[in-house]
């Protein structure tokens, strides 16, 4: 009876984990570049055992021996970077990414960096009077140089190839190379840390080049920049309800048998010779 409950306890507890991953993706469903979290799961300690003499009867097929296992656990929840749908805009700053890659910004003052999908761009002036590419939260879009794209407010339209360049038309219609955008392209999700609903960073400690190398938009690579479209979320609504219906379903059945175990252990408690 211990057992049973031990393993209850253990697999509601990975389960409550998963029903909260679930419900966050739900909620941003409708995202700009989110990108829907994904859990693992793991069996815990597994126990062979053997069955007394006693049960060895005549006619019997199966073997004495049998596996007592003690639930499973959440062991690594990482973002799934696969495409969203690209919706258009028209608006000159909002920018998507076709392939697999991420934008490069900078979210203070001190040079940590942070990588997103959500290319709902702004201009927004720093407190020395620059007017400069920023995402709507105000962190600052990095170039290849690693400094924040400049865009002088006397520049009468802005444009954005597929390569990331940035290029600006001045008033007299000389074209101007204002930078390029930083791309960068993950080999580990798994370590990535997601810090608000479409940003993620790495963890103090964590080498970068471990986790993500520096990426070029080219036919090549296979990776496009298209102005005037943004990604959306990539969750898949009707995935992540049927996933919710079938873990409420084995939490309820892993309750279930926390409560039939505590039944039977008082009644057990309840005895007298």
């Amino acid at each position: 009876m211990n057992g049973s409950m031990i393993t209850a306890m253990a697999s509601m507890n990975g389960l409550q984990q998963k029903l909260d991953m679930l419900a966050d993706n739900i909620a941003n469903v409708n995202t700009v570049g989110y990108k829907k979290k994904v859990g693992t799961f793991e069996d815990l300690l597994t126990t062979l055992k053997e069955q007394p003499e006693a049960f060895n009867q005549p006619g019997r097929l199966t073997p004495m021996g049998f596996n007592q296992g003690w639930g499973s656990r959440l062991t690594m929840v990482q973002p799934d970077l696969s495409q969203g749908p690209l919706q258009q805009t028209d608006q000159p700053f909002d920018v998507a990414i076709e392939g697999n890659a991420l934008f490069q910004v900078q979210v203070d003052d001190a040079g940590h960096l942070g990588y997103t999908r959500g290319g709902s761009f702004q201009t927004s002036f720093t407190n020395n009077g620059i007017n400069i590419l920023t995402t709507k939260e105000g962190y600052p879009v990095s170039s290849t140089s690693g400094q924040p794209i400049e865009i002088p407010p006397e520049m009468k339209a802005v444009s954005i190839d597929a390569s990331g360049n940035v290029i600006g038309t001045s008033p007299a219609g000389q074209i101007v190379q204002l930078g390029q955008l930083q791309l960068v392209q993950v080999d580990k999700p798994a370590l990535l840390n997601q810090v608000s609903d479409n940003l993620f960073a790495i963890a103090d400690g964590v080498a970068t080049a471990s986790v993500l190398h520096d990426v070029t938009a080219s036919p090549e690579s296979k990776i496009a920049v298209k102005q005037g479209y943004l990604e959306q979320s990539n969750v898949v609504l009707a995935d992540e309800m049927t996933d919710l219906i079938s873990v409420q379903r084995a939490y309820q059945l892993s309750a279930r048998a926390l409560t039939s175990s505590d039944t039977m252990m008082g009644l057990a408690n309840n005895l007298r010779a």
